[in-house]
């Protein structure tokens, strides 16, 4: 299996996007393989300011596979674990490394435990697809550690079946998941439709209302939508089918209008279906709802869409705005409606691309108090602001897919143990 002793490690580390669906994923017709009943269109989202990172080593000197996520150890016995790691094993190659002398066979890879480390920058389980970028990083860093000789559309498959939307992170740009058609899940695979340099002028500006776990899994909400909402069939059936045309022909064609009006819609239809669901799902709050009549305030008094807005399952709102000098109005509005508590750090508060608070004139909280309220505000009612409701902004754009890093100092693994550094 090897030619040296057997205290070696080999490792490997990549770094891979998360994304959030304009057209959404809601419901799978098969549990175990995620297999969904519509098809669905995301975003990729800049990995500078949204990723997952992950190093995988091997060695014979491990004796069983481990995992840590944000530095403490998880269990692996999961199905969803399982299958990812079952599946990519099944498709390892012959591996050697010339320069520390270690070869392994194709068969050798079936005696050989593995260390996973996986980081989060942004929060786990509170609607920003952080399972979406972790397994996306799990298969792409196993696949390029295992030699696996499958294109990124084909990994998308195996990605599926730890969570659904992560087929969409194997790719940079507008990303489409094909439902597919066949039972045992071959043809559910993504697909890029533009890469990220496409429609390179649109800035994504996320409110995090909550970092908190929501209370209702995607993973239970959507058995129970499927079980219990009539809306779920019309949806999947009439509605999505037209809106997927649509919304490829308008990413096409960089039709801010129509991309607004249906990434809008499709986001309200999704939190309609969840409503409608027994017992009601309710992933958006208060400060959700104030966001969206915020934007829809202001969509209509420019006559022509400035933003758009989405939510995935969770308060937290992911607004994408025309170009930047609509993404500066934007944050202006957001911070008059949403300043943060006193005595915050406006470093902490506007993270990810922080030149957009420059553009907005903004360089200190003195500047946040003496905004003054929007033009589209009726002068006879007095703003109300909210303070202190939004924890935080995530400044960002469309981004690329999944990358290798090589250098070590960037590994999460140490390279004479592989334990987490």
């Amino acid at each position: 299996m090897a030619e040296k002793n057997d205290s070696w490690v080999l490792m490997v580390t990549a770094q891979t996007p998360t994304n959030i669906a304009v057209i959404k994923y809601w419901g799978k017709r098969d549990e175990n393989l995620i297999l969904p009943i519509n098809d669905s269109i995301s975003v990729t989202l800049d990995p500078a300011h949204l990723c997952t990172t992950t190093t995988v080593a091997v060695s014979p000197a491990f004796t069983q596979d481990r995992m840590w996520l944000n530095g403490k150890e998880i269990s692996l016995s999961g199905g969803r674990y399982q299958n990812c790691l079952r599946e990519i094993r099944s498709r390892a190659n012959d591996v050697e490394d010339k320069k520390k002398g270690i070869k392994i066979t194709k068969k050798g890879w079936e005696k050989l435990h593995l260390h996973i480390a996986s980081y989060n920058n942004f929060p786990t389980a509170a609607g920003l697809a952080s399972s979406a970028a972790g397994f996306a990083c799990l298969v792409f860093s196993l696949a390029k550690l295992m030699n696996a000789k499958e294109d990124n559309g084909q990994l998308s498959a195996i990605a599926r079946q730890g969570s659904g939307s992560a087929c969409r992170s194997l790719y940079g740009g507008f990303v489409k998941w094909i439902m597919g058609k066949e039972e045992n899940g071959s043809d559910s695979i993504a697909a890029q439709l533009v890469d990220e340099k496409h429609w390179d002028e649109l800035v994504i500006l996320i409110a995090v209302v909550s970092s908190r776990q929501k209370e209702t899994s995607s993973t239970s909400g959507m058995r129970e939508t499927v079980e219990t909402s009539p809306l779920i069939q019309h949806r999947a059936s009439e509605v999505v089918p037209k809106r997927i045309i649509q919304m490829e022909e308008a990413i096409r064609n960089r039709d801010f209008p129509t991309f607004t009006r249906l990434t809008c819609s499709d986001s309200n239809q999704f939190h309609a279906v969840c409503l409608d669901t027994s017992p009601p799902i309710f992933y958006m709050n208060d400060t959700s709802h104030r966001i969206i009549s915020c934007v829809e305030k202001w969509n209509r008094s420019e006559g022509t869409p400035q933003v758009a807005y989405t939510f995935d399952a969770g308060p937290n709102a992911v607004l994408i705005a025309r170009n930047r000098k609509a993404a500066t109005l934007l944050l202006q509005r957001l911070l008059f409606y949403f300043p943060p508590e006193s005595g915050a750090d406006l470093n902490s508060y506007v993270v990810g691309d922080k030149s957009i608070l420059k553009d907005a004139g903004i360089q200190d909280m003195k500047d946040v108090e003496s905004l003054c309220p929007p033009p589209e505000v009726k002068d006879n009612i007095p703003a109300q602001k909210y303070k202190g409701d939004v924890s935080y902004f995530i400044c960002t754009r469309p981004g690329r897919g999944p990358v290798l890093l090589t250098e070590e100092s960037q590994s999460l693994l140490n390279p004479e143990t592989g334990l987490p550094k």
